[in-house]
């Protein structure tokens, strides 16, 4: 539980129930203001995944439209962010325009009578991303055992729907139970990462039988396999090991691939 949710329990109830329901939000707080404001540095809301105040209170109608859209930002690429919400003459005054992005702040035009400035911190929430492990081999067991203590959630089957802006992998560790009908399913999902545990040799043997049963060969290239970075592991724990370095790094290069998009 963050400082913010500390600080108010209806914040903390709505963000937990947030959390419950696997939703994407975002706490805001203003931490400095300038002239004159409604809100004051200290006041906190937390914001939902369509830009909307869910509770809380951040001034009036002055600052919600910019507000809304630094969050959607925030959201989709999973990074914090401040916007500064000014008078057309203070921009002006510095040198920025609205929508400028200048040493990290996010600047937006004041257009109420008040003519104050609110500096808002924006904090995205989001759903602990979903790796899928398929199978009951001794590579599946590790990875199911370990994946947690790197923020993933585990599922042990596929087709569960996925809520908005979750991440979700899924890895084929069935090691000759099932492979071919587990690798159909893994293909099925509309999953960021999809790996195979086996050798190269079999997987271009069973990537021919899924070509023949009508997959799309361009499905079946987005398989990484044998799966996990190439760090000479040999047991299933250190197999396993291998598949969450691959999944730290496509996760991190996904959210830097947002960020300059």
């Amino acid at each position: 539980m963050t400082p913010a949710e500390l600080l108010s329990t209806d914040l903390a109830e709505t963000a937990q129930s947030l959390r419950a329901r696997e939703e994407p939000f975002a706490f805001a707080t203003i931490v400095r203001t300038a002239g004159t404001t409604a809100a004051k540095p200290g006041a906190k809301a937390i914001i939902g995944a369509d830009g909307t105040i869910l509770h809380g209170f951040l001034g009036g109608g002055c600052t919600r439209g910019a507000v809304k859209r630094a969050t959607l930002e925030a959201l989709e690429t999973g990074t914090p962010t401040l916007v500064s919400v000014a008078p057309e003459e203070f921009l002006k005054d510095i040198g920025v325009s609205a929508g400028a992005i200048v040493e990290g702040v996010t600047y937006a035009r004041n257009g109420c009578p008040s003519r104050g400035t609110i500096d808002i911190f924006i904090e995205p929430c989001l759903p602990v991303p979903e790796l899928t492990v398929l199978g009951n081999s001794p590579v599946a067991e590790a990875l199911a055992q370990i994946a947690p203590q790197f923020h993933w959630s585990i599922s042990r089957a596929v087709g569960a729907a996925k809520p908005r802006g979750k991440m979700s992998a899924v890895v084929v560790a069935t090691q000759g139970q099932g492979d071919l009908d587990a690798l159909r399913d893994a293909l099925a999902q509309d999953a960021a990462y999809v790996a195979f545990v086996g050798s190269k040799k079999k997987f271009s043997a069973l990537s021919k039988k899924l070509l023949e049963a009508g997959v799309r060969e361009a499905e079946i290239a987005r398989v990484s396999a044998p799966a996990g970075l190439d760090i000479g592991a040999v047991t299933p724990e250190e197999i396993a090991l291998s598949i969450l370095g691959e999944l730290v790094s496509v996760r991190r290069n996904s959210v830097e691939r947002t960020q300059n998009a």
